[in-house]
């Protein structure tokens, strides 16, 4: 069918009509015509899926996709790669606007920063691997692996890694971490269901562990040859981030947030502060150093093997329950909102909080208790537009308003925008 392509949505998309019907259209941009193919829908659903096959009229924003596997039915890992990079910006600034304006009610211009460049920057990237054991990509929503020879956002650390050269016959995923500031390489890979652990071959020096298939209830890694981590540089420090855990997958991305961070919040000595979903404590480590021995930090995560990472880098020594380098912090292994609801773990109050929660977001029910603890400053880091826009509203609901908000351009070529958000008391 022919449409008129309407705004940007979030979701790596934009908004057409046809018929009345809502028409999500990938590889297409705002104000062009196109013939659009319906990939998912029929005539009983209120909105369908397309994809731009082929433009009618274009945007004076359109370029040439630079990467042979991005288009209709190709590699879904990018989705905006037929937008100028100034288009990208402005666009995911329009969504992160359309957000807040839906979902928090307010209205409020955001301008995406620029990080680096657009290119080159994934130091992080799980392959898919096809039944002949080549390694690629999956199609957009769709199990279908796309095999490539080079990925055009991957990192030179990844690349020298060579594992795009080789064959994995029985594997389900190959993920190849490269560590930025240290010459760390690791491939963790995923045998199949009933499969054996192949011989694992590389380029250059790297650690194998071993992940575990979706298809068990079973998670974490096991370590086969090498470091069961990588050593990460940010912020002037060296962090350990173990197997497949939990770190910024642009290189910039750690003291990018730290920086926005801490020039929203400005901790002062003495106070008391707040981490939750801490990670390996990449915010817990600059908020301690800055409330210094008179203050306190809580910090709080979920995940066991982040826990670990968090104590070891925090200066906890093994069984000890006081770090030698930050003694005034605490790290409790549990969920936020589990941790916010025990009076022998949560503090009366607080000065300040840091949160940065899975895509999901916090929940109605940890910005309350946040809310409860009556912080001075609230810097909320969020990788998904939606759920800050959802938890921005609880907070206003509690009488918190957003004061600051600074997005970045941490996943360029792909819809991501990572945002980092201030939070104040309304009644200042």
């Amino acid at each position: 069918m022919e449409v008129e392509v309407g705004p940007p949505g979030h979701g790596g998309f934009c908004v057409a009509r046809h018929e009345g019907r809502a028409v999500f259209v990938r590889h297409a941009l705002p104000g062009e015509r196109v013939v659009a193919e319906v990939t998912e829908g029929d005539s009983k659903d209120s909105f369908w899926r397309a994809d731009a096959v082929e433009v009618l009229e274009a945007s004076e924003d359109r370029v040439e996709a630079p990467c042979e596997y991005a288009g209709p039915g190709m590699c879904g890992g990018c989705d905006w790669q037929h937008a100028s990079y100034e288009a990208q910006l402005r666009i995911k600034g329009e969504i992160v606007a359309e957000q807040l304006r839906r979902l928090a009610k307010l209205e409020r211009e955001v301008v995406v920063e620029e990080v680096a460049s657009p290119f080159g920057w994934r130091t992080r990237v799980q392959f898919a691997v096809d039944p002949e054991g080549n390694l690629g990509f999956r199609k957009h929503r769709s199990h279908e692996v796309v095999p490539v020879e080079e990925c055009a956002i991957a990192s030179s650390g990844v690349d020298e890694v060579g594992a795009l050269q080789r064959n994995w016959p029985g594997l389900e995923t190959v993920e190849v971490i490269a560590a930025t500031g240290s010459a760390d390489r690791a491939l963790v890979v995923t045998p199949k269901r009933g499969e054996q652990m192949p011989y694992v071959d590389a380029d250059v020096k790297v650690s194998v562990l071993r992940g575990v298939s979706r298809n068990t209830h079973i998670s974490g890694v096991q370590r086969i040859h090498g470091r069961p981590y990588v050593r990460e540089v940010a912020e002037g420090r060296t962090w350990r981030v173990s197997g497949s855990g939990f770190w910024q997958v642009h290189p910039a991305a750690p003291d990018v947030l730290t920086e926005a961070v801490l020039d929203f919040l400005k901790p002062r000595a003495g106070e008391s502060a707040l981490d939750l979903y801490c990670g390996v404590g990449l915010f817990a480590v600059p908020l301690a150093e800055a409330v210094g021995e008179d203050g306190s930090v809580l910090a709080v995560e979920l995940d066991r093997q982040a826990v670990k990472d968090a104590a070891h880098n925090l200066g906890f020594v093994e069984d000890q329950e006081e770090s030698t380098e930050f003694p005034w912090v605490d790290l409790v292994e549990g969920s936020v909102d589990e941790v916010l609801a025990d009076d022998s773990y949560a503090p009366d109050a607080a000065d300040l909080v840091v949160l940065d929660p899975p895509r999901a977001g916090a929940g109605r029910e940890v910005c309350a208790r946040i809310v409860a603890l009556a912080p001075r400053a609230v810097a909320y880091v969020a990788c998904d537009p939606a759920a800050l826009a959802r938890d921005v509203a609880y907070f206003a609901d509690a009488g918190y308003e957003l004061t600051g908000l600074r997005a970045f351009d941490l996943f360029p070529m792909t819809r991501h925008v990572e945002c980092v958000a201030l939070l104040e008391p309304a009644q200042r």
